[in-house]
């Protein structure tokens, strides 16, 4: 019983973690319509600058600073930022598939930097003993667990509520507006590049925040935390929980990740460890198969978005 608890609570810790990358996406994609494909890039700098800010102090790599767990939360938030800023200022012109494009490549590029620059990253050997937010005041690890799981709901919760003020806001009606037609949008006297600019910086920083939150409860960090098999996955969280709503966001989190560790439990128990490798691409094929199915029978996903009522569209 001991052992299904502590499993359920990772899970969950898990689950939230990805409910705010998923949150992240949808302020891109549900409400602005950018095709950020390079969902694992972000996440990925949030991680690595979490983790080279606050792991403690080893000879063989440069940066693991051992600095505080909150400076390494605002730092991965801020070189997040800086970083989709930069990326943003080159890409955000682009349109549909040729923006996906470009930031599958970037993702792709960034998780092959974490890889091949050893000296700061570990390279596939990762970084270790990475600060945790009062983790000397638990006794057993399922107690911190525990502790994070609370610490994690707070934000989580705090995400979403600031999401939601943020977006009824005439800023968010502005979003909308360039997601449903931009030359309308634009000859009303709204920048849509900058608007997109904007919720492109903001839906990565939630991104890089998710990063830091997982290394830090994980406390390692490495180069195969950020395959683009994770790009897919967010995807497929806010297809099938609904996108241009952040209730649907976090209901696909948990769904499509419950989907993955469950299926991956079963395949390890069921598949011969001869097998395994194969046996791993069920996990995909069934996040496929839920993917199809919810796009035939429910394209709006589970819970979709709400129509906004308003007398004025923009400001």
């Amino acid at each position: 019983m001991a052992g299904v608890l502590s499993y359920l609570v990772f899970f969950l810790c898990v689950v939230l973690v990805l409910c705010i990358l998923t949150m992240g996406l949808n302020l891109q994609w549900g409400f602005t319509g950018l095709f950020n494909a390079g969902v694992a890039g972000f996440y990925a700098i949030g991680g690595y600058t979490h983790a080279i800010l606050t792991a403690a102090p080893n000879p063989q790599l440069m940066g693991n600073y051992g600095l505080p767990w909150i400076v390494g939360i605002v730092g991965a938030v801020l070189l997040t930022a800086l970083a989709a800023a930069v990326i943003g200022l080159i890409t955000i012109r682009l349109r549909g598939d040729y923006l996906a494009i470009a930031t599958f490549g970037i993702g792709i590029m960034i998780q092959l930097v974490a890889l091949n620059l050893e000296r700061w990253t570990g390279g596939s050997q990762g970084i270790t003993r990475i600060a945790k937010p009062m983790g000397a005041v638990f006794d057993t690890p399922m107690a911190y667990n525990l502790f994070y799981l609370a610490f994690l709901i707070a934000v989580v919760a705090l995400v979403y509520w600031a999401l939601e003020r943020v977006l009824s806001s005439p800023w968010g009606r502005v979003l909308r507006a360039i997601r449903e037609d931009e030359v309308a949008a634009a000859s009303l006297g709204k920048s849509a590049v900058w608007f997109r600019l904007q919720s492109f910086v903001l839906g990565s920083s939630l991104m890089g925040l998710a990063g830091a939150l997982y290394v830090s409860f994980i406390g390692f960090v490495s180069p195969f935390d950020f395959l683009p098999i994770l790009t897919f996955q967010v995807w497929a969280m806010l297809i099938v929980g609904g996108s241009g709503n952040n209730r649907g966001a976090l209901l696909g989190a948990l769904v499509v990740w419950g989907v993955w560790a469950s299926s991956g439990v079963l395949v390890s128990k069921w598949i011969a460890p001869a097998y395994a490798a194969q046996g791993a691409a069920i996990q995909v094929i069934l996040i496929g198969l839920v993917l199809v199915l919810m796009l035939l029978f429910k394209p709006r996903g589970l819970i979709g978005e709400r129509a906004v009522v308003s007398r004025h569209l923009v400001w």
